[in-house]
């Protein structure tokens, strides 16, 4: 049971609603040459800068229950904190925790898995993110499993490589792939035949999210089951020939399948095999998951779907319970921010296209699929393109707006949220232009909520999930760009910088601090948002970024 909130007696409350614009992936940047943030043109950001309270939060590291502040935070877990008011240990703390103190390897869903392969005599398979980027996954957890798995007798494991290059540098997989194959030599030469099955860019095979490209979750399930595909004898050959063909960074390599020298694969998933999806995080997950557990599928022809024991790294989605099995608990997230504004009868809208519209919703929400009062709630989702984001970095940018324009003036909502994914999905591209122009497309659509929020006398709060356009080259620990080629070397992955949060309140009476708290993280958003929509936050909530004049 919520506990009821008290009004907060400091603020005298405004005529207009809340809306709250979470800028995906913009960051202050650290260094003025890879900046696309900083370079680009912003006159509103600039403005709201320049007559606004503001201060930089942080969005990475233990901040948002990450195991260290090396880890760059991500937009789940940002997302997480940003809804929840509180930090939560994440993924890749629990993982790591479970494997540290062997709870993972004592654990039910463990013995299952390696039982299944024992008694039938199968193939052990783990497939996920080969990266040790720690966003979606983790490659020290994967040499792990496998050392547990042959210790405990297992003799036949097979291992599907999905290439990183998002959150790790772009062309990096070899520097995974060879000490990885030395490694699994080292594990035949003591009894246990260890090889790579199959592999391919996540995003061109598996990693699919929010049901935006089933294509690339049956190729995956091609490459990776059925071992359907062009043929290679070791990952090292596919992905130098790969990379010699098709020029594509190691995200979008197309997939390959290893075979042996009678040209059949080495690792297709049979019937009493047992599969490890190794990833922790759960929005890329969900297909591949689907693919294997769910009896009736019509997202695409399976051929054929193998009897195995299937198991995610994490509960993907615990509202729905997948996957049925599950090696490490997600955290636990209760009392979120939505929950809150439901139990008061406020009313609210969720907005953002489809590659951010699980972040406002489900991961906003805790990790809570569906609404969470259907009377009171609206979510909008607006269809992503399917053109490379860095041919079309302005992405659904206008047509968010319009949906958000159209409930500020609608007089129907008390809190609007939406997510411009333009800064986080462009600045992976790698591609500087595209970066610095789909920042430039957020900032124009600031202007146009602006106006609204000027007629309607509500309030604007600008922030952000973490940092990535704000950061796109590889810098020395001088500062200096690294070079590659001549040309400053592309960085793909998140920044750990802090990022903006701003009070925009054309109708301020003088009821709070023009001056906002400092050296806070996203996690105080929450509270913020409640004292801006007249209440007083939760007590263990992490303080709000207000100053009351009382």
């Amino acid at each position: 049971m919520l506990e009821k909130l008290s009004k907060a007696k400091w603020f005298k409350g405004r005529p207009g609603p809340l809306v709250l614009v979470i800028m995906d992936g913009v960051g202050y940047g650290k260094y003025v040459e890879g900046d696309a943030v900083a370079a680009a043109y912003k006159p509103h950001l600039d403005w709201f800068h320049a007559n606004c309270p503001h201060v930089p939060l942080k969005a990475h590291g233990t901040a948002v229950g990450l195991p260290s502040d090396d880890d760059m935070g991500n937009s789940e877990v940002g997302h997480n904190a940003i809804g929840a008011g509180r930090v939560f240990d994440q993924g890749a703390k629990l993982v790591s925790s479970s494997i540290a103190s062997g709870t993972m390897f004592k654990g039910e869903t463990w013995r299952k898995l390696l039982a299944n392969v024992n008694s039938k005599q199968g193939t052990l398979h783990f497939l996920g993110l080969f990266s040790d980027g720690n966003v979606h996954s983790h490659i020290d957890h994967l040499y792990i499993m496998i050392k547990q798995a042959a210790a405990e007798g297992i003799k036949k494991i097979r291992v599907h490589i999905l290439l990183d290059g998002r959150d790790v540098g772009e062309t990096s997989a070899l520097d995974y792939v060879r000490p990885f194959e030395a490694f699994l030599a080292e594990m035949r030469d003591n009894g246990c035949n260890a090889a790579i099955a199959s592999g391919g860019g996540r995003m061109h095979i598996t990693m699919d999210r929010y049901n935006a490209n089933w294509k690339m979750v049956e190729r995956g399930w091609q490459t990776h089951v059925l071992g359907v595909g062009r043929k290679f004898s070791s990952a090292e050959e596919a992905i130098n020939t790969l990379r010699a063909e098709t020029g594509a960074i190691d995200q979008d390599l197309p997939a390959f399948v290893i075979s042996d020298e009678n040209q059949q694969p080495v690792g297709t998933i049979e019937d009493g095999d047992s599969v490890v999806f190794f990833n922790f995080r759960g929005d890329r997950a969900l297909e591949i998951t689907a693919a294997f557990e769910q009896e009736q599928f019509d997202h695409f022809d399976r051929v054929r779907r193998p009897n195995v024991v299937y198991a995610g790294m994490m509960e993907y989605d615990g509202d729905l319970h997948v996957p049925s099995l599950y090696l490490v608990s997600p955290p636990a997230i209760d009392r979120t921010c939505g929950e809150f504004i439901c139990s008061l009868g406020l009313r609210s809208l969720a907005c953002s296209e489809t590659q951010k519209y699980g972040h406002v919703t489900y991961f906003y929400n805790g990790n809570r699929s569906g609404k969470i009062n259907a009377e009171l709630e609206d979510y909008v989702e607006i269809s992503s393109d399917q053109t490379p984001f860095e041919q079309r970095p302005w992405m659904k940018g206008a047509e968010i707006s319009d949906r958000v324009l159209e409930a500020i003036f609608s007089n129907k909502y008390d809190f609007i949220r939406c997510n411009y994914p333009n800064g986080d999905m462009v600045g992976h591209t790698g591609v500087f232009q595209a970066a610095k122009i789909g920042v430039e497309c957020v900032d124009l659509c600031l202007g146009r909520i602006k106006k609204g929020i000027d007629k309607v006398g509500g309030v604007l709060l600008i922030t952000a999930d973490h940092g990535n356009a704000d950061d796109m080259y590889e810098h020395s620990k001088d500062g200096s760009v690294q070079k590659e080629n001549g040309k400053p070397k592309v960085k793909t992955a998140h920044s750990l910088n802090p990022v903006p949060c701003i009070i925009y309140d054309p109708q301020f009476q003088n009821d709070y601090q023009h001056k906002l708290r400092e050296g806070l993280g996203i996690s105080s958003v929450a509270a913020t948002c409640l004292n801006l929509l007249g209440y007083e936050a939760p007590a263990d909530y992490d303080s709000s970024l207000i100053i009351p004049k009382l």
